[in-house]
C-alpha cells in the first residue's frame, strides 16, 4: 500500500510541476508582443528564469522518481536508481542556485557579491562531491558517509539562502515570497533525517513526501506571481 501511495504521489508531483513550469513560460511568452517598458521586460525575464528553474526541478526529479516507481512495481534496477539519485543531487543544487538569482533580480539586490561567491562555491563543491566515484551510485548501495559529505555544502548553501530570503522578503515587504525562507527551511528539516537515518529505518524515507510538498509550495509561490502579474 505504501508503494502504491508513493508512486501515485510522485506521478502527481511530476505532473503538477511540469504543468506549472510550462504555464509560466507560455503565459509570459504571450505577453512579449505588448510589453514595452524596460522594467516590464526585465520582469518577464525573471518569470522565464523561474519557469526554466521549475522545469529543471521536475526534470531532475523525474530521473529519480521514475526508477523508484518501477522498483515499486517489481522492476528494481539499482543502476537506474543510482543514476537518478545522482542527477537529482546535481539538479537540486542548480535549482537553488537559480532560485537565488531569481530573488536577487526580483529585489534588485546586487551588492552582495560575497554571498553570491559563497553560494556558487558551495554549489560547485556539492556537484563535485556528487561526481566522486566513492559515491558508488551504480552499486545500489551508496555509502552513508558519502551521503553526508556531499550534503554538507548543500546544507550550508541552504542556510545562507534561508537567511537571505528571510531578510530580503522582510525588507521589501514582499507578500508573494514572504514564506519562501520557511519553505526552504522545512524542506531541509525533512530532508536531513532521510540522509542520516533512512538506511537504518526505511520509514524515515517517508519524510521525502513533505519535503516534496515544500518544493510544490515554492513553485506555487512563483506561479501565482508570474501568471497573475501583467508586467
Amino acid at each position: 500500500m505504501r508503494a502504491v501511495f508513493e508512486s501515485l504521489f510522485s506521478v502527481a508531483y511530476l505532473v503538477i510541476v511540469f504543468m506549472l513550469g510550462i504555464a509560466i513560460l507560455r503565459r509570459n511568452k504571450s505577453r512579449e508582443s505588448y510589453v514595452r517598458p524596460v522594467a516590464a521586460r526585465e520582469r518577464l525575464g525573471q518569470y522565464r528564469l523561474f519557469g526554466v528553474m521549475v522545469l529543471i526541478l521536475g526534470g531532475g526529479d523525474a530521473f529519480h522518481i521514475l526508477p523508484r516507481i518501477l522498483a515499486n512495481i517489481g522492476l528494481h534496477i539499482p543502476a537506474a536508481l543510482g543514476f537518478g539519485t545522482l542527477v537529482t543531487s546535481i539538479t537540486m543544487a542548480i535549482f537553488y542556485l537559480l532560485l537565488y538569482y531569481y530573488i536577487r533580480q526580483r529585489y534588485g539586490v546586487w551588492g552582495k557579491g560575497g554571498l553570491t561567491l559563497l553560494v556558487c562555491v558551495l554549489a560547485i563543491i556539492r556537484v563535485a562531491l556528487c561526481l566522486f566515484p566513492q559515491n558508488q551510485w551504480f552499486s545500489g548501495d551508496s555509502p552513508v558517509a558519502w551521503g553526508i559529505y556531499r550534503n554538507i555544502p548543500f546544507v550550508l548553501m541552504a542556510a545562507a539562502l534561508i537567511v537571505f530570503f528571510y531578510q530580503t522578503s522582510r525588507d521589501s515587504r514582499d507578500r508573494a515570497f514572504k514564506h519562501l525562507w520557511l519553505a526552504v527551511l522545512l524542506s531541509f528539516v525533512f530532508y536531513i533525517p532521510v540522509v542520516l537515518f533512512a538506511d537504518a529505518n526505511p520509514l524515515v524515507g517517508m519524510l521525502m513526501i513533505p519535503k516534496t510538498v515544500m518544493y510544490v509550495w515554492i513553485v506555487w509561490m512563483g506561479t501565482k506571481e508570474a501568471t497573475a502579474n501583467r508586467g
